[in-house]
């Protein structure tokens, strides 16, 4: 008989090659790159220019059960990012820590359109951004990919796709709309999502957060969803009050059997009010019955996460062990919107062996 495996520790999980799907840029800057842009640029709507104080209202600000206030704390750090500079800066950082966590792949998202208020056009913002990646992930263990997002809440999906397609080549590896879910269905942007379908781009929409299941099957039955950002309320589909077995609805089980990735956040979760802790959040049962979870950390900076601690609250609430992290890591790979060979070669080459001592 084996030796069992040695129980995850929070250093050693930052240590292994991990994989991130669901991250926004505007949600995961450092608390004193806030404070010291703002200074910079005049903008002068900081609570408070104390990095641990500014931290803590993030997360304070985040943690109020409810997506639209969950929300309203990204007006300060969208604030502090309005020109190419500190677009720049914000997503060469963004690689550093994510490389720092060992993050070796990074699906990095953010709205173009939100950025526009001291004169830059859309491409000048996507050009800041990949330029800030490329400089912070030069020397460093990381690939990362853009995903151009649009805001439900407005009417700019269209062109948000088309410039998604216009700077594919450079790094942008997909489209997404993200925003307050409820009264904002993904066929409002349909127009922006079939330009994607014929451009024969990659799609991930924000679905099944804060609204249900309609949402869900919007997303993948009319707007081409490879992904679904969040997801969890797939679990409104699956009745646990039968014998033995759950049994899976026709939406749950085309999810399933299709293998259509969710791209899970656990920790924002708790906050938007999906679930009051780890331990009852749907991700528990929807991996043990087998859908393509992922693991992701949303926003950083408001959830005061990081992709290890994700993955050390699994630990905690389910006692995930090392196997299990390694199937989830994979998922991720398998899930990534790079092309196919280049992630077959991350995880042979990278993922693999870097928990080869763990798992066997």
């Amino acid at each position: 008989m084996a030796p069992p495996q040695p129980r995850p520790d929070l250093d050693t999980i930052r240590s292994v090659p991990k994989v991130l799907l669901h991250d926004h840029l505007d949600g995961g800057l450092r608390p004193t790159t806030v404070i010291e842009v703002a200074a910079q640029t005049g903008y002068g709507a900081l609570p408070t220019t104390d990095p641990d104080e500014l931290g803590t209202w993030f997360t304070r600000g985040a943690n109020r059960r409810d997506l639209p206030l969950y929300l309203e704390t990204f007006a300060h750090t969208v604030g502090v990012m309005q020109d190419k500079d500190s677009l720049t800066r914000v997503a060469a950082e963004c690689a550093e820590d994510l490389a720092n966590d060992g993050v070796v792949y990074a699906e990095v998202r953010f709205a173009p359109e939100l950025h526009l208020e001291n004169g830059l056009t859309l491409d000048e913002v996507v050009e800041a951004a990949l330029e800030g990646f490329r400089i912070g992930a030069a020397g460093r263990n990381i690939t990362i990919g853009t995903l151009c997002t649009a805001m439900r809440t407005n009417a700019r999906s269209t062109e948000i796709a088309e410039l998604a397609t216009r700077h594919r080549d450079a790094g942008v590896v997909g489209f997404d709309i993200a925003g307050a879910e409820a009264g904002f269905p993904p066929t409002r942007h349909i127009d922006g999502f079939h330009h994607i379908q014929r451009e024969n781009g990659h799609i991930t929409i924000h679905a099944g957060e804060a609204f249900g299941l309609p949402s869900i099957w919007e997303a993948v039955q009319f707007c081409g969803a490879e992904r679904l950002g969040h997801g969890v309320r797939i679990i409104d589909d699956i009745n646990f009050d039968v014998p033995g077995t759950p049994e899976l609805g026709r939406l749950a089980h085309f999810i399933r059997d299709r293998r259509i990735p969710l791209e899970m956040c656990p920790t924002s979760n708790i906050h938007t009010g999906v679930a009051d802790n780890i331990a009852e959040h749907p991700i528990g049962p929807l991996v043990e019955l087998g859908f393509r979870v992922t693991v992701n950390t949303d926003n950083r900076l408001m959830s005061a996460t990081t992709q290890s601690e994700e993955f050390m609250h699994l630990v905690d609430a389910f006692g995930y062990g090392w196997d299990k992290i390694l199937w989830l890591t994979i998922n991720a790979m398998k899930s990534a919107f790079w092309p196919f060979d280049e992630r077959l070669a991350i995880i042979n080459d990278v993922i693999k062996p870097g928990y080869e001592a763990l798992t066997n």
